[in-house]
C-alpha cells in the first residue's frame, strides 16, 4: 500500500485537513465534531498531528506527519520557512502553491463577508496578483545582541516567539535588501551601540533604499561615520541611513541631500515622494495595479466631485484629480495630510495646462468618530473612494445608514451613486458591507482579493457598492 492509497477507514488518530484558516492553519474535524486546528498542514491532506492546547470545542496541533499530500504542497523557496525550532514567522504559506494562496484568500473574503454581513457580493473580480517574490519594499526588522552566541540578529521574529530568527537571507524582499542581511549584523556588532538600536525600518522607494535606525541613545562619532561607511560601500543599493531617537515623528535623514524618497504612478504621470515612516503600501506592484482599479472602478467623471477617505498621503486622491472634476481628501493623521498637500502640490507644479490635476482639498479628521451632521457638512459627492486601516470604516458606514434610514437628517445631502471599498481586513469589510447593503441602501455589485502579502495569511481585497 502506498501513501496515496489510504485505508478504510482510515487509521485511528489520523486527520483529514478540510480547510485553511485565516492564521493559514489547517482545520480538521474529530469524529465528535470537534475542530483541530494544525499548523502547517494543508486542505485535502491526511495528517497526524500533537495536541498542545485543548477548549471544550477545538484543540490547537503541531504536525507530525503528512500521510497523503496536497497536490499544492510545493517547496519553500526561503532555508528559514517551516515548522523547526528557529523558524521565521515572516512567513506563514511559503509551502502552498501560490495559486492556492489566492484561491484560499478569495474564499475567506466570500465567507467573511456572507457569514459576517450577509452579504453576497453580483460578481467576483479576478484576483489582482503579482510577483512572489522579492516584493515587500517595507519591512520592520528586530536586531539584538545575543551575547550568548556572540552575534547580532537583524530579521523577523521566530514563529509564534519573541525571539529574532537567525536569518542570513530573505526572499520576500528585493535581493538587494536580503544581501545586506549579513553586512547590516556585522554593522551593528562594530558599533558602540551595539544593545541600544533594537530595530532597522526599511522603506524602499524607485531609486532609494531607507533604512530607519531605532537608536534609543545617541551614537557616538564613530558609529554615525560606520553608518555613512556603510552607505557608501552599499550605494549600488541607494541606501539612505535615517535615525528614529524616539517615535516615528522623530526620524531624520542622517545627511541631507541625495536621492528624494518616492515612487511612481506610472499611469497616471504621479510621484509620490514619502518619509520611511509614513504608511504606504507594502508591495509597489500590486499597489500600481490596486490603484489603477479603483480607479477604473469608481468611474469617475470630469464633472463629478470625489470623497477619498482615509486618503493617506494621496495614493488613490492624486491618480483621481487626473479623471475627476474635484477631490476631497480626508485622513486622521495632520502629518499626512500635510504630505497630501506637499504631493498634490508638486505633481501639479510638474503637469502640462491642458494635463492639470482636478482642484483638490485635503482635510485631517478622526474618521472613526464620524457622525450624519458632519457627513452632510462635507457635501454631496458623486463617488467615494474608502480605503480605511484594519480597524475598517464602520462609523462612516453608520453615518450612510443613519442618513438613509432618516431622511429628515439629510438637509439636501444625498449619498454617492457608488462606493469602492479598499479592505486591509475581510472581517471589517464585511461588517461595513452590512451596513452599506442591509440599512444604508447600497448594492455590493463586485468584491475581489488582492495578494498583496504573497505567502502571508494577510487578505487585502476590494468591494465596489451601488446605490439602489
Amino acid at each position: 500500500m502506498t501513501d496515496k492509497q489510504l485505508p478504510a477507514p482510515h487509521p485511528e488518530g489520523w486527520l483529514e485537513i478540510e480547510s485553511l484558516d485565516i492564521e493559514a492553519q489547517g482545520v480538521a474535524r474529530r469524529p465528535d465534531g470537534k475542530v483541530v486546528f494544525i499548523d502547517g498542514a494543508l486542505p485535502g491532506e491526511w495528517v497526524t498531528a500533537n495536541v498542545h492546547r485543548k477548549k471544550n470545542n477545538w484543540e490547537q496541533a503541531s504536525l507530525v506527519q503528512v500521510h497523503r499530500e496536497s497536490a499544492q504542497r510545493v517547496r519553500p523557496r526561503c532555508p528559514h520557512f517551516g515548522l523547526h525550532e528557529g523558524a521565521c514567522g515572516g512567513c506563514k504559506m511559503q509551502h502552498l502553491h501560490v495559486g492556492a494562496q489566492v484561491a484560499i484568500k478569495q474564499r475567506v473574503l466570500e465567507d467573511n463577508l456572507w457569514h459576517l454581513g450577509k452579504v453576497r457580493p453580483g460578481t467576483m473580480l479576478p484576483a489582482i496578483e503579482g510577483p512572489a517574490w522579492g516584493y515587500r519594499w517595507r519591512a520592520r526588522f528586530s536586531v539584538r545582541h545575543v551575547r550568548k552566541k556572540e552575534t547580532v540578529l537583524v530579521g523577523f521574529h521566530e514563529r509564534k516567539s519573541r525571539y529574532v530568527a537567525d536569518i542570513r537571507e530573505c526572499h520576500v524582499v528585493p535581493k538587494h535588501v536580503s544581501d545586506l542581511l549579513l553586512p547590516l549584523r556585522a554593522l551593528i556588532g562594530s558599533m558602540d551601540a551595539i544593545e541600544t538600536c533594537p530595530q532597522i525600518e526599511l522603506a524602499c522607494g524607485d531609486r532609494v533604499t531607507a533604512l530607519v535606525l531605532r537608536n534609543l541613545e545617541p551614537l557616538s562619532a564613530g558609529d554615525l561615520a560606520k553608518l555613512r561607511a556603510f552607505a557608501v560601500a552599499h550605494a549600488d543599493a541607494g541606501v539612505q541611513w535615517w535615525l528614529q531617537p524616539k517615535g516615528p515623528d522623530t526620524a531624520r535623514l542622517l545627511d541631507a541631500g541625495g536621492e528624494e524618497l518616492a515612487y511612481t504612478l506610472p499611469e497616471f504621470g504621479v510621484t509620490m515622494p514619502f518619509r520611511p515612516t509614513d504608511f504606504t503600501q507594502v508591495n509597489p506592484h500590486i499597489n500600481r495595479v490596486l490603484v489603477d482599479r479603483a480607479v477604473r472602478l469608481l468611474d469617475a467623471q470630469r464633472s463629478e466631485r470625489v470623497i477619498d477617505w482615509f486618503c493617506g498621503l494621496g495614493n488613490f486622491t492624486l491618480p483621481l484629480a487626473t479623471r475627476a472634476g474635484e477631490v476631497l481628501g480626508i485622513e486622521g493623521s495632520e502629518a499626512l495630510v500635510a504630505r497630501s498637500r506637499e504631493n498634490y502640490q508638486r505633481n501639479q507644479a510638474g503637469r502640462a495646462a491642458g494635463d492639470a490635476l482636478a482642484p483638490a482639498r485635503f482635510e485631517a479628521r478622526n474618521l472613526f468618530e464620524m457622525t450624519p451632521q458632519q457627513l452632510v457638512a462635507d457635501g454631496v459627492a458623486d463617488r467615494w473612494l474608502v480605503d480605511p486601516p484594519r480597524e475598517g470604516a464602520f462609523a462612516l458606514a453608520k453615518a450612510v445608514a443613519d442618513l438613509h434610514q432618516d431622511p429628515s437628517l439629510r438637509q439636501g445631502w444625498t449619498p454617492p451613486r457608488r462606493i469602492v471599498y479598499v479592505s486591509c481586513n475581510p472581517a471589517t469589510l464585511a461588517r461595513d458591507a452590512g451596513l452599506l447593503v442591509h440599512q444604508g441602501g447600497y448594492t455590493c455589485t463586485a468584491a475581489g482579493v488582492v495578494n498583496m502579502f504573497p505567502h502571508t495569511a494577510h487578505v487585502e481585497s476590494m468591494a465596489v457598492f451601488d446605490l439602489q
